[in-house]
């Protein structure tokens, strides 16, 4: 079976947040493609740790700029959010 070659209009990305106070993260940044390059690119240049599940990302570009991502996703984006804390206490404790 021929499997196609990646193509970057197939990639997508979404970039998550939360603030104190709200009920739930929401999103922040949807694209695909060239969008979706650039997101992870802006990512990594302010240091923001970048996990990449495609099932995650597949359900979350459903939802809206700004939406709070709905309470069957909160256990997965909780492990992505701790992932996130994870590098962040290494990157601190390697400073």
């Amino acid at each position: 079976m021929n499997q196609k070659p990646y193509s970057l209009s197939q990639k997508r990305s979404v970039a998550l947040g939360y603030k104190e106070g709200e009920q739930a993260p929401s999103v922040k940044a949807k694209g695909r493609g060239f969008t979706a390059e650039a997101i992870i690119e802006r990512a990594r240049e302010a240091e923001v740790p970048v996990q990449e599940d495609p099932a995650l990302v597949e359900m979350l570009s459903q939802l809206d700029i700004n939406e709070q991502i709905p309470e069957q996703l909160y256990e997965v984006v909780a492990e992505v959010f701790a992932f996130v804390y994870r590098m962040d206490r290494e990157k601190s404790s390697r400073s």
